[in-house]
């Protein structure tokens, strides 16, 4: 079900007359000398189209891919503990673009890489504590894009989000389309995804049958959730659920377990990456004392989604189909 409603999306996206047609090459449009681009509130020039794009993560490497832009590419540096890749729609980006790092971009790699332009986003690349920031690049003469979903949003220090996650996605393929003059495949891309979306929030259950969801990433003494800025919210809200967290003016960040008892999700949703698996972070939920009277947890109603599914991604839809396929099962009234 995963790899098609996957090849649904990209189908859906890749043509305005469908699967049987040819699908556009990248290059659709020539793109001018320069482009300036609003990113993260900024106004942003590239003197020159990008051939040489590094990208960090999982997420921001296949936004590349989906619009059919690896031969501009350079490389990606990504964990190999982001699932398996082998059923993407774009594997064959992955098979033709080199893995440069199996953690995080350096100054050292995006220099041996000749990187023209760096895609990543603060906290997926981007930190201030390495000194890997475009200011950085910049004197070292690297462009770089910021992706939507972790701009900085002046209420606190690390604080992340301008703007709702899907608004992010289809800002970010609109740009991204502009640069690099694939404009048409963007908005191909973006009519697919809103249409994928509109089918399932047709189906969603409304008003107060929604049931509330907590998005649970990690952590054991206090756990990593999404606010309303994080791709979880709007994926949550449109597969027909309430995101408990969406109080928060922020991307991804730390809660008290106080606060999830408290609101008492009818779901859980775990993010799937890293060294603790799936499985294990259910058997925690499961066997968390404080959480034994949660509604998600007494009944048992945890789903799991892949991380890529979660950030921001050309995943969102699809993730968004299969949650709403789940919290349709859950009873009314709970």
């Amino acid at each position: 079900m995963r790899k098609q409603l996957l090849a649904t999306a990209l189908c859906l996206a890749a043509t305005a007359t469908g699967c049987g047609a040819t699908v556009e090459q990248a290059q659709d449009a020539k793109p001018s000398s320069s482009v300036t681009l609003t990113n993260c509130g900024r106004q942003v020039t590239y003197d020159k189209v990008p051939e040489r794009v590094v990208t960090n993560d999982v997420g921001i490497t296949e936004l590349m891919f989906a619009l059919g832009l690896e031969d501009r590419m350079a490389g990606f540096a990504m964990p190999d503990d982001k699932g398996d890749l082998r059923d993407v729609p774009w594997k064959d980006g992955y098979d033709k673009v080199k893995w440069l790092s199996k953690d995080q971009l350096t100054k050292e790699n995006v220099l041996d890489a000749r990187a023209d332009l760096v895609f990543a986003g603060w906290n997926y690349g981007f930190r201030e504590d390495g000194g890997f920031t475009p200011d950085g690049l910049k004197k070292l003469g690297i462009a770089s894009y910021i992706l939507t979903e972790s701009c900085h949003n002046g209420r606190g220090k690390s604080a992340r989000g301008i703007m709702p996650p899907l608004d992010a996605l289809y800002a970010d393929l609109t740009n991204l389309g502009r640069l690099f003059g694939v404009h048409k495949r963007a908005a191909a891309l973006i009519a697919g995804f809103k249409k994928q979306i509109a089918d399932v929030r047709a189906k969603a259950p409304q008003g107060s049958g929604r049931p509330s969801v907590f998005l649970y990433d990690s952590g054991q003494d206090t756990p990593f959730t999404a606010g309303r800025y994080a791709a979880p919210e709007q994926i949550i809200t449109e597969a027909g659920g309430v995101n408990v967290m969406h109080d928060l003016a922020d991307s991804w960040t730390t809660v008290g377990w106080e606060s999830v008892v408290q609101r008492n999700p009818d779901v859980i949703v775990i993010c799937d990456y890293g060294d603790v698996s799936a499985e294990q972070k259910k058997k925690f939920l499961l066997s968390y004392p404080p959480l034994r009277n949660v509604a998600a947890v007494a009944h048992r109603r945890i789903i799991s989604l892949d991380y890529a599914d979660l950030v921001e991604s050309p995943r969102n839809p699809s993730a968004i189909a299969r949650l709403g396929a789940y919290l349709r099962t859950v009873p009314a009234g709970r």
